[in-house]
């Protein structure tokens, strides 16, 4: 069985992040199915410019557009800043809308945060507005996620942990149908 390629995406910049952990504990619990590698190049994307959106862009986004591409599949784990999406997880969506890396890309959305719910609200508009395939089912917010998720990338709520490897179903299947849509 082929393992499927998946970019993971951490909204938030730092690197012992609640949300780093969290594709840690994905990347552990898919290991048979899913070939997952971790974007690490957030931080360094230029702020988003159209008029620096064409054909010669910054290599940093050149990169990015290009792992997206490469990928079959998504996730996005984010926590919410000040009621909001992180500035860096936006600003890299935002340089796909053009290039429309995201269109009919099976991309799985978790919020892990306190609250995170109006940054989970405002991710999930923008990822149905770049079309990202079959959001309204891949998606999952874990409020409290420091009670949920531990420092070293495990899920030690079962809830969650149920509702993770759910979605991690979901995403591989949902990646298989547009594999066998495309034939």
């Amino acid at each position: 069985m082929n393992k499927k390629k998946v970019l993971a995406i951490s909204g938030s910049t730092k690197r012992s992040s609640i949300n780093r952990s969290l594709i840690e504990a994905i990347i552990n619990l898919s290991a048979e199915r899913l070939d997952i590698s971790v974007y690490e190049g957030i931080a360094n994307l230029p702020q988003f410019n159209p008029d620096n959106d064409g054909d010669d862009v910054a290599s940093e986004v050149a990169d990015f557009r290009q792992q997206l591409n490469n990928a079959d599949g998504v996730i996005i784990c984010t926590p919410e800043y000040a009621h909001g999406v992180p500035g860096s997880l936006k600003n890299a969506i935002d340089w796909t809308v053009s290039s429309s890396e995201f269109s009919h890309k099976p991309t799985l959305l978790i919020t892990a945060s306190t609250e995170g719910k109006w940054a989970h609200k405002a991710l999930l508009e923008t990822l149905r507005v770049i079309e990202a395939e079959n959001i309204d089912k891949l998606h999952l917010l874990i409020q409290f996620a420091k009670t949920k998720i531990s420092p070293e990338g495990k899920i030690n709520d079962e809830i969650t942990l149920t509702e993770v490897k759910r979605l991690i179903a979901a995403l591989i299947q949902t990646i298989e149908d547009r594999a066998a849509d495309q034939i």
